[in-house]
Parts: C-alpha cells; structure tokens; sequence
C-alpha cells in the first residue's frame, strides 16, 4: 500500500492543470508499481495545490472500500498510508466511542481516524506498528500537511523539494516521474552519512528518520519533529526485579507482539533460518495458532500445516543453515519451502537487488533475501513475519562483547565481572583481538579513523564494527580522497546535542545497540534486507521484534541479561556451532559470552534445545567465488572503464585491479567487497540516470534542522 507522494503546488486550479498534475502522480506510481499491484489512484485538491497518489497491495479490507487515498467523512482530511497498525479492534472502538464513522476495516484507516480525533503529535501515542503515511488537512484556512515513519523504520519515507514542490514517496526512484534528475550526493556516501543521517546516496533526496514526523504549511514551512526514541537506563541503576520476572515479561510480551501481528484478510508465512530468532517466531505462531486458537491471515485458526515457512539454501556451503531449517519446521510440524540460490541467481538479480535497494550492501546476502521474497510471492504469500531486531534489541553480535566488557554492569554488583574489573578488562582485550582475525577473512578491518588508535575499539567497537563494512580509501577518486573524511566524526555529528548527552549516562552495551538501530538496523537490515528486497515481490514483512511495547521493556533490561559472561559455558554447544563464523574454539574469549541469554530463556518453552543451544552466526553470503564464473563475468560486464569512469568519484584503476584479485581460490575479500560497491554505483547510475559527480558538484544539500 505505499504512498506515492505528496505535491504542494503553486498553480490555479483550472482543469488542465489539475489534469497534469494527476497524470504526473500516475507516472510516479507506475514506477513503484511492485509496492503495490493491486490497484492505484490519486487525489488532486479542488484548488491544484495538492496531489496524493496510492498503489495497493490489499492485505486489510480486500474490498474497494479499503482503497486509497482516504478522505474523511467531510471530505476535509485525506491520507495515504502503507505498513500496519495493530490492536485493530481496540483502536478502532475508541475512535467509534469519540464519534469517528469508518467507511472501511482496513487498518490504514485508523490513521485518518486518529488524526481526525487527536492530532499531531498526539496520535503517535496510539499508534503501534510499522507505517509511514502522510495527512492532508484542509479544515483550516491554511491547509496543513503532516507525514510520519514508524519507530525502527520499517516502513520507508523519502522527501525532496522538486521546483516549486515537496514531494513523499517509500522508494527515490518515484520521484523520476515527477522530473527529478538524480544526482550523487559524494559527500553523503564517503563520510557514510547516509548510513546515519538523514542524507541519502542522492543530492536533494533526504528520508525521514525513524520516529520522527513532519509537518508542511504555508505559514511556517518545513519543521521535524521526533515524537519517540529509544530510551536505556543509567548505568548507575540498581536492579530491583528478579531474572524470573524479567524472563516472563520478556516472553509475554514477545508472544503479544506476534499475535497482533497475525491479522489479515490473506496468507501469512514465515522467514525462517537457523538462527533463535526467528525460529522463536514460529514456535511461538504454532503455539498460538494451535494452542491459543488465534487466526492466522487468511489460513484460519488451530491447523498448523497451514504455517510456511521459506528458507535460502546455499548447496555445498558453510553458510548453509537449511538442514537446521528443515530440522525445525518438522519438530514445530510445519511447511518448509527452500529457494536453493548459486553463483549464478545472484548474478542474475543483483541488479534488480541493487535497483530495488536504491544503495550499496557489502554483501550478497541483500540478493540472497530479494530472491527470498520471490519464493513467497510464488507461494501467494502476502505477509511474511521475521526475525529482524532481535539482535539489535539483546545484543546478539559479537562486537557488542567488547562494549558489553567495556564497563561494570552496575545493576548486577554480585556478578564475577564486577568483581574483578582487572578481568573484565583482559577478556575485552582478547574479545577485540578475536573479532579482528575472525572478520580479516572477510576483507574487512575495523575502522578507527585517519588517527587510528587502539582506544577507539576499546571505548567504541560498536562503531568502529559499523563503519569497518562499508567504502573507504583506494577506491575512490583522487579528488575524493583528499578531503580526509573522518567517518567517526561524521557518524557522531548525525547525534543530536540531547542524544549525545543521554547516551553519556548509558553502559556502554546500551549505547552500542543505540549506535547499531540508528545505522545498521534502520538503514541496511530494514532495508536491502528487509522492507524494499520484500516489496521488490510485493511482500509486506512484520518484525515482532521491533514492537515498540516490547523494545521498551527490552530497553530498560541490565546488559547483564542481555549478554552474559558463562566462563565455564561450553556444555550443549557441538563442534559446528564451534567452529561457526564468530567462534574460534571453545576457549576463545568470544566464547565466553553468551548473546542474547534473556531471549533464550525466554523463548525455551517454543523452540528446539539445539536452536536453544546454538550461537549467532550472521546472516551473509559466501564471499569466495570462482574466477570467470557467473558473478565474475556479471561484474565484469557491468564494471567496464567507461561505466566506472561516468560515476566521477571511483578509480577504475582500483576497480579494475579489484576485480581480478576478488576471484579465485587465492581471492581477497576486500577486493570482492569494493567490487560489490562500485557494480551497485554503476547499476544505479544507469537505472536512474545519475549525473556524474565532479569535484565542484559533489556536496550534498544541507540537513534541515530537526527538534
């Protein structure tokens, strides 16, 4: 159900401009015609002034009284609106008990009706779910517009000034209908800010951060407000509940959020890998579908057959985790469907990954997961729930260790590392040295800045881990390179002053996970990984995870819950899981540190004792690929001298080097990773028709002020 935009316009109302005008929305709206194959149509104002446009994917309300854009019943405030809101029934009765008249039961009308009732920012206050959406309200003399993104980011939302009007849309791409003319925004992709700010790949193009809400009028202009942040408690509190208490809260309040997020009038599957997360998910669907009798989607209640779950199956590799998969699916007694992917379907999607991404990934894994989404689209599979969030909200990579290490956990004083802090210390030196050789590997070293000091992993791994995976250096121009960008420095810039001073009373576990929401989570596992590799096969994801009623609660948890150091803490764990990804052997450091330990207590009773028993291991691609395969000889047909060179800001003599070094049995992973970055520039670049960047074009237009 995406929005395609909103355009504030300084024209008469006469017929054939506001004939114009809609035909500029239909031209937009065919662009992202993915996000919503069901149906599309637009709104102009009576005065020309304004213009809303939907194209749908009915999952609530099937009928055409479910169609969008919606208009009140005045006819004063319109909206368009794409995601979910939850607790369908309860809102809905609320809003009926004040005297709102629903003219559907789809759930996006809940939007229209709660800002009827409420207002902003009032609203947010009811709201639970992924969205993004924008309010028309012409009630008063001056017409006042207002758009708005979920808590995590889920959902999507883009907006830029094109001549004279402000336009919205879930992907860039949609404003090429309007007569955009892309350009990159340098600046913004070597300092990585766009991985942080509110800046994007694209000059001009900004998004609307995560809960966060905006409000457009004649009077005033542009202002942005944040209506919700994540909170963390002083890392001088002292914990009063027990762990019994905070396992059960835990576990309810997870289960809550994947019960509200069973409704819809079509199917519903799962995405389901080897890992706790989201076979907590499908546990605890089970139980609620078979156990509790709650309706799933369209399939009923009570017949757990019914329950698919699509997996990726990589054949004759390590990162292969589909046996795992399938050893789940039949201990919960439910549909396993595998997309088995090779060197050659991620050579044949990675350009309609990276078109659909609208940004680099260091990693095939964003074309692993597009692929992905096509199974369950084959399955006719609407909404698919996941796993996504989990680790961002318990600690669950092992670079947050070394923050977990970095302090005492103050809230639990009789533990053994608050103890003995000399210890603690120790372990965080050789946690660091661990993480260091096991991602070398993987072409990638930590990032500290052009003043590399050790202290920065000691005091921020977290961030150094964040900036480690993404372009720096030889890759890019001369002319680029000479302005010795400091990503850390760019990185913390993006903090607001009230940001940076609560986060200076956080552990330091809790400002990692902050740091890891705000860039990795909202920008790349929302994004390649989540929302646009499901809506590239019109599939809407829901993370129960991200439910902001559990995060909450999650939030205020001592990191001592999260992440746990079990010294002694090798029973239960086979040799495979040893020798996983993040793991050395059973003596390393790494070891030692159990991720996400509330969560395994607290999903025991849905899962299997080997998921309960397994570690982390992340969600990637192989990076080692054979010289002149499939993925080789894709690259080299898009990385030619003359693609490379029309980017601007690129050295095809780095690139072309690369891309004989990143293949073969003696392949160096960093090679493959600038290989991965410069063939998502290039892909862009010819989908949207990007202008090439020169040294006096490359600087992106300035942030607006946020409050």
């Amino acid at each position: 159900m995406p929005i395609k935009a909103v355009i504030t316009l300084k024209t008469s109302s006469s017929y054939t401009e506001t004939s114009r005008y809609s035909e500029l929305l239909k031209k937009s709206l065919r662009l992202i015609e993915h996000r919503g194959p069901d149906g599309s149509q637009d709104w102009v104002s009576a005065d020309g002034t304004i213009g809303l446009g939907h194209c749908r994917l009915a999952i609530n309300d099937l009928s055409r009284a479910g169609s969008q854009p919606m208009h009140s019943d005045d006819g004063k405030v319109h909206a368009v609106v794409i995601g979910e809101i939850y607790e369908y029934d309860k809102l809905r009765q609320s809003c009926k008990d004040l005297g709102y008249n629903f003219a559907s039961h789809s759930d996006s009308e809940l939007i229209l009706a709660l800002y009827t009732l409420h207002g902003a920012p009032d609203m947010f206050n009811h709201l639970r779910g992924e969205f993004s959406f924008v309010v028309v309200d012409e009630r008063r003399h001056t017409k006042r517009v207002i758009a708005a993104r979920d808590r995590f980011g889920v959902k999507p939302l883009f907006w830029s000034v094109q001549d004279d009007r402000i336009c919205f849309a879930p992907e860039a791409k949609a404003f090429l209908g309007l007569g955009w003319t892309p350009e990159w925004d340098v600046d913004s992709i070597v300092s990585s800010k766009w991985l942080a700010s509110e800046r994007t790949m694209f000059k001009g193009v900004q998004k609307l951060l995560p809960g966060y809400w905006m409000e457009v009028n004649e009077a005033s202009g542009i202002s942005i407000r944040q209506y919700w942040d994540q909170q963390y408690p002083s890392k001088n509190n002292t914990e009063n509940r027990s762990v019994e208490e905070m396992v059960l809260s835990v576990r309810e309040l997870l289960v809550d959020a994947v019960r509200v997020r069973l409704r819809a009038d079509v199917p519903i599957g799962i995405y389901l890998s080897g890992g706790i997360d989201s076979s907590a998910v499908a546990g605890i669907l089970r139980h609620l579908v078979r156990e509790k009798r709650e309706k799933f989607g369209s399939s009923g209640s009570g017949y757990v057959p019914n329950i698919k779950c699509f997996t990726v199956a990589y054949p004759d590799s390590a990162y292969d985790e589909s046996e795992v998969v399938t050893r789940t699916a039949e201990a919960l007694g439910i549909n396993c469907f595998k997309r088995y992917i090779d060197e050659k379907s991620l050579a044949d999607d990675f350009e309609n990954a990276v078109y659909h991404a609208e940004h680099h990934n260091f990693d095939l894994n964003s074309v692993a997961k597009y692929t992905l989404s096509s199974l369950a689209q084959e399955h006719g599979v609407k909404v698919v729930l996941s796993g996504e969030g989990s680790d961002d909200l318990f600690g669950g990579y092992a670079y947050f260790a070394s923050d977990f290490l970095r302090d005492d956990d103050t809230s639990m004083p009789d533990s053994m590392l608050s103890k003995n802090p000399e210890q603690r210390r120790k372990l965080q030196s050789r946690v660091i040295q661990e993480i260091q050789e096991v991602i070398k590997p993987q072409g990638v070293k930590l990032y500290c800045g052009p003043h590399d000091k050790e202290a920065h992993l000691k005091d921020d791994m977290t961030l150094s881990s964040v900036l480690s995976w993404f372009p720096r250096g030889e890759i890019f121009e001369d002319w680029v390179q000479a302005d010795q960008i400091d990503m850390r420095t760019a990185h913390l810039e993006s903090y607001s002053p009230d940001q940076k001073t609560k986060m200076q009373g956080w552990h330091p576990l809790h400002k990692g996970l902050y740091t890891w929401t705000k860039s990795i989570l909202a920008n790349i596992d929302l994004t390649c990984l989540g929302d646009r590799s499901e809506m590239g096969h019109s599939i809407e994801g829901r993370p129960p995870f991200l439910d902001h009623c559990l995060a909450e609660y999650v939030n205020s948890l001592p990191p001592g819950v999260k992440m746990r150091h079990l010294p002694h803490n090798t029973k239960g764990l086979s040799d495979e899981n040893a020798s996983d990804y993040w793991w050395k052997d059973s003596g390393s450091a790494l070891q030692s540190v159990m991720e996400k330990w509330i969560l395994r207590e607290a999903v025991r009773p849905f899962i299997t004792e080997e998921i309960y028993h397994r570690r982390k291991l992340m969600f990637l691609a192989p990076i080692r690929w054979s010289r002149d395969g499939p993925l080789h000889t894709m690259f080299r047909k898009i990385l030619t001298q003359e693609s490379v060179s029309s980017l601007g800001f690129v050295s095809w003599h780095y690139v072309e080097s690369a891309l004989e070094r990143g293949f073969g049995e003696a392949a160096d992973g960093s090679c493959f990773r600038a290989v991965l970055f410069a063939a998502s520039w290039v892909t862009l670049s010819k989908r949207f028709g990007v202008r090439k960047a020169t040294m006096n074009n490359s600087q992106g237009e300035q942030d607006i002020s946020t409050a």
